[in-house]
């Protein structure tokens, strides 16, 4: 399943399977000021199949190349691990910044994000001000303040 909202600013994929938690992360983010459109995947293969092309997301014009990546790492099925993990194996995507967002504070759990090649880390805020305020740094600075790579085809 995808959610595509707006159409032609910097883009975000949300990897997030807990309806709540996404509709907190796409409030967020629409108060942060992000304009472009954000795409929604439910779960790891959803995801996979998105920044792949494949199935139902072979078109390029219906999964274009997200300029930031928020990744949940509990999602039934392929993990969000697993999912980081192909991202960064990938030479046509691995540029593509991942912020992984999770409700674990483990720092086993942050380690091997960050030795997986994620670009950041954030533990998910229980307070939605927090939350509101933490979304807003990431993309100020994702989208913003860095100069990204041209996506590749």
């Amino acid at each position: 399943m995808i959610d595509k909202l707006n159409a032609d600013k910097r883009s975000i994929l949300v990897v997030e399977d807990n309806p709540c938690d996404f509709e907190a992360t796409l409030r967020s983010l629409r108060k942060a000021g992000v304009e472009g459109p954000i795409y929604h995947c439910v779960d790891g293969d959803d995801a996979l199949k998105f920044l792949f092309r494949k199935g139902d997301y072979a078109n390029p014009i219906d999964a274009p190349r997200p300029s930031l990546i928020l990744l949940d790492l509990n999602l039934p099925g392929i993990s969000g691990y697993e999912v980081l993990q192909a991202i960064k194996a990938d030479d046509a995507i691995k540029a593509i910044p991942v912020v992984v967002l999770s409700t674990s504070n483990n720092s086993r759990d942050v380690e091997s994000c960050y030795a997986m090649g994620a670009n950041s880390y954030m533990t998910k805020c229980i307070d939605l001000a927090e939350f509101l305020v933490s979304i807003q740094r990431v993309t100020d600075f994702w989208l913003e303040i860095v100069a990204l790579p041209k996506a590749k085809k």
